[in-house]
């Protein structure tokens, strides 16, 4: 044991004993306690380390530095913030601290490798360890006891590691969440005291709705998130998730009530209740995985063949695919049809799309649709207005809370001098900022409501100009004004058009050509009408 130096019974590895700078001749050491539970904190289990290793100090000789103290926290090294100060501390006073104390080697690291690099750091500092409760020091006797006792240490830890998890484990079979608790749902106690989870009224509503979203494959992970986002779901710091860790979310079982543990092989259902229905989760895995009919065709899609896979074959009533050709001096782009034995389709890329935009031309709104055509806007601006009127009043509520947080800042200042002036000022300008967000968004959002008169102008302009629009409009908006005019795909050979259904909105073309020879022209007016 370190006694005095003019003492014998110094350490042998002594040239790592640096000589004192302030004076005194005694050997200086730090104490290190650490309890790794709340309940150890309150049952004094800290008091009685600082007192016996205080102790050990005084019978040695011993001046005590510094104590540093570990409250509740676990034995990983990542948790363990004193410990790194007393590391820091050891580095920055190398020369003046000689000892670390602890109460036990256990408390100290929590297997053999981090008590071997942490042994070995300290000895690079010219430290030693020792422990108030086990028989440990420098000779070769006190370096066996060490690594015994350490080793007993690790055994401790793996024993109580493996009984937590066959308990999850055990707890995980029947239902019970055992891990923390994901976002929109917070952890609680059953009746029988168990660990469960119940949902977060404040995320819980915002969770599902993505879940709804998303599903719909209307909206990818991106647009999702925006659209939950503006109407306040924040992780549990009040941050906005990441389109990564949004997407990780929208992977997890549980929400569906399923308890999927692959590296144990469990699956179970929950005894919470979930936040999600299994088809709704279903279709989120689908389109997650590319399988929803929307994805799929969004997959298909080539923005240089907007008419690939919509057109069908005249003859054999295959669908078109579509490529290039490489031809001496440049390349040329075709559709096909995608049966090889069949040589209907054949045709260059301006040829098949000019001849379908002629084909739009001869279109007309039928006119007792397009007198109805206004109400059945309005009910699609209803439907629209449920989601832009759902994100403006969360906005509104959000905004509504932030004020209130301002107004109760401005009071524990003012009035009950609970605040100093630098942290009421960091705190005021955080929530100006945040309010100015909150109202641009949701001046945003009230934007965003539709008005409904400009629409049905809109649609009705769309419906008069087919043509023209298709023609103006990017591959995406291509293919679903395709799909809106004619829901079963058309027909394509010998370059004329022609189709066995067309959206009610519209007159058949069949019809359009019946009425045009049946029409006489007036007396007096020679033109007819052209082919």
């Amino acid at each position: 044991m370190y006694a005095r130096k003019s003492s014998k019974s110094l350490p042998l590895n002594r040239s790592k004993v640096i000589e004192f700078t302030r004076g005194d001749d005694l050997l200086r050491a730090v104490i290190y306690c650490r309890v790794s539970t709340k309940e150890q904190v309150k049952n004094l289990s800290l008091d009685t380390q600082q007192r016996t290793c205080k102790e050990l100090c005084a019978r040695q000789g011993w001046a005590v530095d510094r104590i540093f103290v570990e409250q509740g926290e676990s034995a990983k090294t990542a948790d363990r913030t004193e410990l790194k100060n007393l590391l820091a501390y050891c580095r920055e006073h190398k020369g003046r601290i000689h000892c670390v104390v602890v109460y036990a080697v256990n408390r100290f690291a929590r297997d053999q490798y981090d008590h071997s690099i942490l042994r070995l750091q300290l000895q690079r500092l010219g430290v030693t360890l020792r422990s108030a409760t086990e028989p440990i020091d420098d000779s070769s006797t006190g370096k066996l006891m060490e690594g015994i006792v350490a080793a007993f240490a690790q055994f401790d830890n793996d024993v109580r590691s493996e009984r937590t998890v066959q308990g999850m484990k055990a707890r995980l079979e029947k239902g019970g969440w055992t891990f923390p608790a994901p976002l929109g749902y917070l952890a609680r106690r059953d009746g029988n005291g168990k660990k469960t989870l119940v949902p977060d009224p404040e995320r819980a509503p915002f969770v599902t709705h993505a879940f709804e979203l998303f599903a719909s494959g209307l909206y990818n992970v991106n647009e999702t998130l925006a659209i939950v986002g503006k109407m306040g779901l924040r992780t549990r710091a009040g941050k906005t998730l990441t389109p990564q860790s949004f997407g990780a979310l929208l992977r997890k079982p549980v929400y569906a009530g399923q308890m999927v543990i692959p590296k144990w092989n469990i699956r179970s259902v929950g005894d919470f209740p979930s936040l999600v229905r299994s088809e709704t989760f279903s279709r989120v895995q689908a389109v997650l995985a590319g399988r929803h009919p929307s994805v799929s065709a969004r997959l298909r899609s080539n923005p240089d063949f907007p008419l690939r896979h919509f057109v069908q074959c005249g003859k054999c009533a295959r669908a078109l695919t579509a490529s290039w050709s490489r031809g001496r001096s440049k390349r040329y782009a075709y559709y096909r049809c995608q049966n090889r034995h069949c040589r209907g389709v054949n045709t260059r890329r301006e040829e098949v799309e000019r001849r379908f935009v002629e084909f739009l031309e001869q279109l007309k709104p039928k006119p007792e649709y397009l007198r109805l055509f206004s109400e059945i806007i309005v009910d699609v601006w209803k439907e629209k207005q449920t989601q832009v009127v759902a994100v403006h009043d969360a906005l509104l509520q959000r905004l509504a809370d932030l004020k209130k947080h301002k107004q109760l800042l401005v009071d524990a200042f003012v009035y009950k001098r609970a605040l100093d002036q630098h942290t009421y000022q960091d705190e005021f300008d955080r929530l100006n900022e945040e309010i100015t967000l909150a109202e641009m968004e949701a001046e945003d959002a009230r934007l965003d409501q539709l008005d409904v008169e400009a629409a049905v102008e809109f649609a009705q302009y769309v419906l008069l100009n087919a043509a023209r629009i298709w023609s103006e409009s990017s591959s995406e908006q291509r293919q679903r004004l395709q799909k809106l005019i004619f829901p079963a795909g058309v027909l394509f050979a010998e370059g004329v058009y022609r189709t066995s259904t067309t959206s009610l909105i519209f007159f058949e073309l069949e019809e359009i050509r019946d009425q045009k020879e049946r029409l006489v022209a007036l007396p007096g007016i020679e033109p007819g009408f052209e082919d």
